[in-house]
């Protein structure tokens, strides 16, 4: 079975909103498009190159999809493993609204996403890696289809937008499987599934 795993940038009050760039969505009022691009650095370029450098194929929403292909696919590809993963990777892209999806490979689940996305999951085939897709991340939550977090978390809180956790994220354990800390102070953390939420008393 595959993985499917959120590769996520987050700022410290959860809102992973419009982290590249000030247009990239200012839905809601949003003003603070391009949150991350301060603390990129080296560490920052070589860690995605890690996590997108081995074989992986995409789930995305809508407007992530229409973002990403209006971008990656004009980028050249040799001697970025960013841009080969994200090119040659099967691209699966939730919409309803959505009439057709050109940056190849593609296909378009329109219906019953939660269902389609978990006999995805059963078959045979690289990890899914969730970029963006801020409303089917709330999906794959509410549906305890998420394997594995893979934070950015940022040095800044915004207030208001979008964030990682919604009202329909349900209790669920996590376990640390890896952690790093940038020169600029953004803490990376991967968490895995650690199945029900454990409580206790200090009284």
């Amino acid at each position: 079975m595959r993985k499917i795993i959120i590769l996520s940038f987050v700022s410290l009050d959860g809102i992973m909103q419009a982290p590249g760039g000030p247009d990239e969505d200012r839905s809601g009022g949003f003003a603070h498009g391009g949150w991350t691009v301060p603390f990129f650095d080296d560490f920052a370029g070589q860690l995605m190159a890690e996590q997108m450098g081995r074989p992986f194929d995409l789930l995305l929403g809508r407007k992530t999809y229409e973002i990403f292909a209006a971008y990656w696919p004009k980028q050249k590809t040799e001697g970025d493993p960013v841009a080969a993963g994200l090119n040659q990777a099967t691209k699966y892209v939730a919409s309803r609204t959505l009439a057709r999806a050109d940056w190849t490979p593609s296909r378009l689940i329109k219906d019953d996403a939660a269902g389609e996305i978990r006999r995805i999951k059963e078959t045979a085939g690289p990890d899914l890696q969730v970029h963006g897709s801020g409303d089917l991340i709330q999906t794959l939550l509410k549906h305890d289809l998420v394997d594995e977090l893979w934070l950015k978390i940022f040095p800044v809180t915004l207030g208001r937008g979008k964030r990682l956790f919604g009202d329909g994220a349900i209790a669920t354990g996590f376990k640390l499987l890896d952690s790093r800390v940038s020169p600029l102070g953004v803490i990376v953390a991967n968490y895995g599934l650690a199945g029900q939420v454990r409580t206790g008393s200090f009284v």
